[in-house]
């Protein structure tokens, strides 16, 4: 078969490099409608019994995590200039297309009560704006007087002030999105340089847009700093141009179709399809350095193009094959999974793994057939001294110092168990940003004066319609809600409660120590003149209530706000604290409350992401071994295969453990790829010990020696490539990328001693020689056979081949 497509190519070349070029401009064309996505990623199953709550919470009470704050603290701000100022600022954004209302202190509304019709009403505090700083002074006084609003809208510790916008979900999930954060943050802009008072902002609007905006700058530049580094890295090797522009070129074409492939198959841009084209850039150049140094190698032997090129393609194309198939099953295994951002990014990075193989087996034996063949200068590395030296160290190892490899390996196996031993499964809802960046300074900010921004609910239930004017249930609600307050990690929360408490203040003239629920003789009042209530403007406590209580008076909403605490802490707080005293509060009540909202599942998420990539670790483990198991037909082969990578993975993880990487979904999915791709390098050297070992009648040491010497060579070559090529995402602003290139690099590092001297040692070791002819099955066999066997070439008609290639020249 790969003779036929040897030839194929080779006769076909034009017509292939033309097929190409048009799918490529068709690629293109669609690339340029590939869109960015605007939400969060869901990494809880739609049929979650927790997303389905959660799903129906949005349904009854609205969108949890939609606002935006722009918090300060600046005494400067309450001078009478500056506060005209933050009125304008306020009034402006409130015009914004995208923005449904902003609450700030300059439009605070109050609860008053009408004695001429014993009502409730509510009007804004600032009526008439203050024109001299006395009259300022005197409203702020009554501002600090109303206590719904302490801890919401005004830190009581610290006198901080927030600006809340709450934003259109139209615009949030589109692409809508950047534009109107640009106009908001514009504005912002210009009430810092007019006033000099420094602006916060936090929400998770505004971390979506800037998580955007990154994975869109990054997607562009690792694409280019992959092209360069590999490039560099190529020209280091093969000290020709011609081995750097066309293996870019197979590279670059493979990254369009990459983009193109995503619009195609309805996808969008996130943190991780935000990775492919560099993605793809990295794995494919191997493709191309194992093709180039098998090229200069025969021709070396041969001194004919056609004829070297010709035995690349029989010689490893099988084998290049499996090993892109396994590189492949490093992404594929996430398809197993119903998380939509894993699946996606599985399904087109394992698609166009293989569609890299296809242009690199097309492109590299025709372009380099057209072009003059390689001078001996160009073939000065393969005989290169650093890396020959090398290898005869590794060979003296693996001969004469078993015993050593053995042990070192196991005590570095024992020392990464204590270091896993340390490793911790933590995230956080801005975990991918670096520490220092202005959205995590910008939280810390909140954090410290308002206990946090990242949004939590609780429903209560109490199962009977208009149950939630029962007073008995509220005292309940006003109980766990008290509790919550003692909680330093969370803000004041805000319900019917504590509507019901500023309505009592307001019912007896706005004196805050009457700031509590109604008892009996005030309640029936309270209540039927709250329905009846009228407002001035948008904000009514009418519009506002239906936010925190259903249609039917049966359920209530309990809304608060959380530090981005991390999910072990967030664990810890729900589990061992607050949900064993919201149990115990509302134990025998009939009433059921329950945690819900976007932080909530956001943490879950990670949980289920996790371990949904540990399983994903073991189907990739099985894939693998089923690989090398119809390549080889040898279950001890498979052992072979998989003991060094499984040695590879404990020693990355080890590293992880050590130097405090935590385990969170940008670090697990580490492990599969880096199984997928270090599997690579087994299947490649086990694929040539195979070879050697049908040459030279099953002499062990021999075949191993004659392995390391040949295969090594392209074996080193491919792991720098891909080291350097992985080492480009370390300088990633998101964690979890910074991770997978550190991580990646070590592993490359890593799997050089795993498959270049503990796979080789196991092979001496183990395998004798005795009762291992290949299986008449197995699909190595025929590229056993075929490799280094000059006679196999005669019926290539070597003369006849020249003479097609002359003609094709000549057509």
């Amino acid at each position: 078969m790969w003779a036929k497509l040897a030839l194929f190519i080779i006769r076909f070349r034009r017509s292939l490099i033309a097929v190409l070029a048009v799918i490529t401009v068709f690629m293109a064309w669609k690339a340029k409608d590939v869109e960015m996505t605007y939400d969060f990623a869901q990494v809880v199953s739609p049929q979650d019994p927790e997303m389905v709550y959660f799903q129906s919470f949005k349904k009854t009470f609205g969108e949890d995590a939609n606002v935006l704050v722009l918090g300060l603290q600046d005494s400067a701000v309450y001078k009478l200039g500056n506060f005209n100022e933050l009125r304008t600022l306020t009034d402006t954004l409130s015009k914004v297309t995208g923005v449904n209302g902003v609450l700030s202190v300059t439009k605070l509304l109050a609860i008053r009560k009408d004695t001429a019709t014993n009502k409730f009403k509510t009007e804004l505090i600032f009526k008439t704006f203050p024109r001299t700083q006395r009259e300022l002074d005197s409203l702020m006084r009554e501002v600090n007087q109303v206590e719904f609003y302490k801890g919401q809208l005004i830190s009581p510790r610290t006198g901080a002030t927030l600006l809340a916008l709450t934003m259109d979900p139209k615009y949030l999930n589109s692409s809508q999105r950047q534009g109107v954060m640009k106009n908001i943050l514009g504005h912002a802009k210009a009430f810092q340089k007019k006033t000099n008072i420094r602006l916060h902002y936090a929400g998770l609007p505004y971390v979506r847009y800037t998580m955007t905006s990154k994975v869109g700058s990054e997607m562009t530049f690792f694409t280019i700093m992959a092209m360069l580094v590999t490039g560099v890295t190529l020209l280091a090797f093969f000290r020709t141009w011609a081995a750097v522009v066309f293996p870019l070129v197979v590279v670059g074409v493979t990254a369009v179709w990459a983009i193109g492939s995503i619009v195609l198959m309805g996808y969008k841009i996130n943190l991780l399809t935000g990775l492919i084209p560099s993605l793809i850039i990295v794995i494919g150049i191997p493709n191309c350095t194992y093709l180039l140094s098998r090229y200069h190698y025969d021709f070396r032997k041969s001194g004919n193009q056609m004829l070297a090129m010709t035995r690349v393609i029989r010689k490893i194309g099988l084998v290049t094959f499996m090993n892109n198939t396994t590189t492949a099953i490093g992404f594929f295994v996430f398809c197993f999974t119903d998380i939509a951002i894993l699946f996606q990014f599985g399904l087109v990075a394992t698609v166009n793994i293989f569609v890299a193989f296809i242009i690199s087996f097309i492109l590299i034996p025709a372009v380099f057939t057209y072009l003059p063949p390689p001078t001996p200068k160009q073939l000065e590395h393969l005989d290169a001294a650093p890396l020959t030296k090398l290898l005869e160290f590794f060979d003296d190892l693996v001969m004469h110092r078993r015993p050593t490899v053995y042990v070192l390996a196991l005590i570095l196996v024992v020392g990464a168990a204590i270091g896993i031993r340390r490793i911790e499964a933590v995230s956080y809802m801005v975990d991918d940003l670096p520490k220092g960046s202005t959205v995590n300074s910008d939280l810390t900010f909140f954090e410290r004066h308002f206990n946090g921004v990242m949004p939590l609910e609780f429903v209560v239930d109490t199962h009977k319609k208009r149950g939630l004017l029962k007073l008995s249930n509220l005292e309940k609600i006003n109980q766990f809600e008290n509790y919550l307050r003692t909680q330093p990690e969370v803000t004041s929360p805000i319900s019917i409660v504590t509507f019901l408490k500023a309505t009592t203040q307001a019912y007896y003239n706005g004196d805050p120590a009457f700031y509590r629920l109604p008892d009996n003789t005030e309640k029936n009042f309270i209540l039927s003149s709250l329905a009846n209530s009228k407002g001035t403007g948008a904000g009514t406590d009418s519009k506002l209530l239906r936010s925190f209580v259903d249609s039917t008076g049966q359920q209530a909403r309990i809304s608060l706000k959380i530090a981005d605490i991390g999910s072990r802490n967030l664990d810890t707080l729900m589990n061992s604290k607050i949900l064993p005293e919201m149990h115990r509060i509302f134990n025998g009540t009939g009433m059921d409350v329950r945690p819900t909202g976007t932080t909530i599942l956001f943490t879950k998420g990670n949980e289920y992401l996790i371990n949904t990539l540990g399983e994903s670790l073991m189907i990739a483990f099985g894939l693998v071994g089923l690989v090398v198991l119809i390549l080889f037909r040898s279950a001890r082969t498979v052992l072979f295969a998989l003991i060094p990578n499984a040695v590879t993975l404990i020693l990355t993880a080890g590293i992880m453990g050590y130097f405090n990487i935590p385990l969170k979904p940008g670090t697990a999915l580490i492990f599969v790829i880096a199984l997928g791709i270090d599997g690579d390098n087994s299947i490649h050297l086990l694929a040539k010990f195979r070879q050697e070992m049908a040459l030279n009648g099953q002499r062990v040491r021999q075949a191993v020696s004659v392995t390391l010497s040949e295969a090594g060579t392209s074996m080193i070559y491919t792991s720098i490539v891909l080291f350097v090529g992985f080492s480009i995402f370390a300088f990633s602003e998101f964690g979890g990328t910074k991770a997978l290139g550190l991580l990646m690099s070590a592993s490359l590092l890593i799997t050089n001693f795993s498959n270049l001297i503990l796979l080789p040692c196991l092979l001496v070791t183990f395998e004798h020689g005795k009762g291992n002819s290949i299986d008449d099955n197995a699909l190595i066999r025929h590229y056993d056979e075929s490799y280094h066997e000059e006679d196999d070439d005669l019926e290539l008609n070597l003369d006849r081949m020249t003479v097609k290639s002359r003609t094709d020249l000549g057509s």
